[in-house]
């Protein structure tokens, strides 16, 4: 456990580092502007990448990989990619339902929580 642990740990600062180089990049590349531009590559390219690995680490039998570049690579990179993975799955397996259902409330739950968050801090600091 401890070694997997570790393959995490490795792969989310690789991953941490590849999301702030890539804002960068993007940055420097398209301008500042007020749209998130960045965030919105790394989490297109992230969720890219992870189907890509989900299908060759599955089919080169290369499984073991998984800690290091699908949980803390890309998990590093962009959490959206595991997002994205949880919802196909629910897809694939059917449970279409279930898919909207997460989807629907990862999204509104996390910025209902932001902004509670955000209020909370405000009113506590005030």
């Amino acid at each position: 456990m401890l070694i997997t642990m570790l393959q995490v740990a490795l792969g989310g600062a690789i991953g941490s580092a590849a999301r702030f180089a890539t804002g960068v990049a993007v940055t420097r590349g398209f301008g500042a502007g007020g749209f998130p531009l960045g965030v919105l590559t790394v989490n297109v390219l992230g969720s890219f990448l992870m189907g890509g690995l989900l299908v060759y680490l599955g089919q080169r039998g290369l499984a073991a990989l998984n800690p290091f570049l699908m949980t803390g690579v890309l998990g590093g990179f962009t959490t959206f990619s595991a997002f994205s993975l949880e919802a196909l799955t629910l897809v694939e397996r059917g449970q279409t339902g279930q898919a909207a259902l997460y989807v629907g409330l990862s999204v509104a739950g996390s910025l209902l929580a932001i902004f509670a968050g955000v209020q909370i801090m405000r009113a506590v600091l005030a």
